[in-house]
């Protein structure tokens, strides 16, 4: 999977912004306030819309008036995504460029979906077809995608009715098979990992239980580690080899059941006999580890969005993550990173790199390879992030 662009309308600081040719591994940079974690919130936004309903995933945000731009309220907000991703339709595979798009309005407090569409083109190309197309929960999605897909037959369109106005039409219409395009974007959707990692939650001693894939908290660390080593010892052994060369001393980790049925975590350090507890490691062992067992997991998200990540890290450490990172994009799951560090900008390349600036209370996106200049600089042979040090990057300082 892959997104290619987005379009924002009205989402906070992005009142219209479209960002294009995003790459596997992006990265973004950008002054405090800039809308880094806005524009990572999009995936968290619609993944919540999922789950349960958009009334709610305002809710959480503060509702409509909060989201939607400043001056802009009697207006929709919009969120369009052009993803790259497999599609099995019939029996026929392959890659298409599914195309979705909502707006959500509200109108004396109600909050309501006034438009959700999901469209792409058929094997042979041409015009994209609406297979999905609802206003205010009312709308028509195609029974018979197999045959316009496959044979070019003509669409057989049912009309639907949502149960409320503010359910996106994918998350009922995604349970059934025969709407493989919904079904298989929802499965995507569902399954984007918008990191909030937590030192001090990643330490907690876990009540024994099971957990094969990190929460975007960090809290479950424990029981994930117990899983790695019960069920991918190869994949728990590759994690120990990257840990001993990013963090040296570290040469086991362990995920113990104590006498009253906990999971701790447990380090070896080979200049002492006795491990250490996770409580009295380091937080950036911590947060490295972490990284390695999200990097690693055995069924890797689509999609992660990571926030600053060199937060708690030496400075040496960071050309390493930002290649875990890369390494990560190239196996198929898309990496999204926000950063200030010029010493994890160094190692990544131009073409990945976009930079938001804020003017006047919104935010514009910039892609660093349309830059000419920078383009020279890099040429060159400068590095990403001591250009951004010196100021190459219009409107941005990493102090900022």
């Amino acid at each position: 999977m892959r997104i290619e662009q987005i379009r924002l309308k009205n989402f906070k600081v992005f009142q219209d912004v479209v960002l294009k040719d995003l790459q596997p591994f992006t990265v973004f940079v950008g002054a405090n306030g800039s809308g880094k974690s806005t524009l990572f919130d999009v995936f968290g936004f619609l993944r919540d819309c999922l789950r349960d309903n958009v009334r709610s995933a305002l809710a959480k945000r503060g509702g409509f008036r909060e989201v939607v731009t400043r001056g802009h309220l009697d207006e929709t907000i919009e969120i369009e995504l052009k993803i790259r991703m497999p599609l099995k339709i019939g029996d026929r595979s392959s890659d298409r460029t599914v195309t979705y798009q909502i707006e959500i309005g509200s109108t004396k407090g109600e909050v309501r979906v006034a438009k959700e569409d999901l469209r792409y083109t058929r094997f042979g190309g041409g015009q994209p077809f609406h297979f999905i197309r609802f206003e205010n929960g009312v709308g028509e999605a195609i029974q018979n995608e197999t045959d316009i897909v496959d044979r070019g037959q003509s669409a057989n369109r049912q009309p639907q009715r949502l149960d409320s106005p503010d359910i996106l039409a994918i998350k009922g219409l995604g349970q059934f098979q025969r709407f493989e395009a919904a079904s298989a974007l929802r499965a995507l959707i569902e399954n984007w990992h918008v990191s909030d990692f937590h030192i001090d939650a990643a330490r907690t001693v876990q009540d024994a239980g099971f957990a094969d894939h990190l929460s975007t908290q960090g809290e479950n660390l424990p029981l994930v580690t117990r899983f790695l080593y019960e069920n991918h010892r190869p994949i728990f052994d590759e994690i120990l080899r990257a840990m001993e060369e990013r963090v040296p001393g570290v040469t086991s980790v362990q995920a113990d059941e104590t006498t009253d049925g906990r999971i701790v975590l447990r380090f070896t350090d080979g200049s002492f006999k006795d491990p250490f507890i996770a409580r009295y490691v380091s937080d950036g062992t911590i947060k490295m580890f972490a990284y390695l067992v999200l990097l690693h997991d055995p069924k890797a998200h689509p999609l992660l969005c990571v926030e600053e990540p060199e937060n708690q890290l030496y400075p040496d450490l960071l050309g390493n993550l930002a290649e875990e990172f890369a390494a990560y994009s190239r196996k198929g799951g898309q990496v999204f990173v926000s950063t200030h560090s010029p010493d994890f900008l160094n190692d990544v390349d131009l073409d990945s790199i976009f930079w938001l600036r804020k003017q006047g209370g919104t935010t514009t996106v910039h892609r660093a390879r349309d830059n000419e200049r920078l383009k020279a600089f890099v040429a060159a042979g400068d590095h990403p992030g001591y250009l951004w040090r010196q100021g190459a990057f219009e409107g941005l300082a990493p102090s900022g």
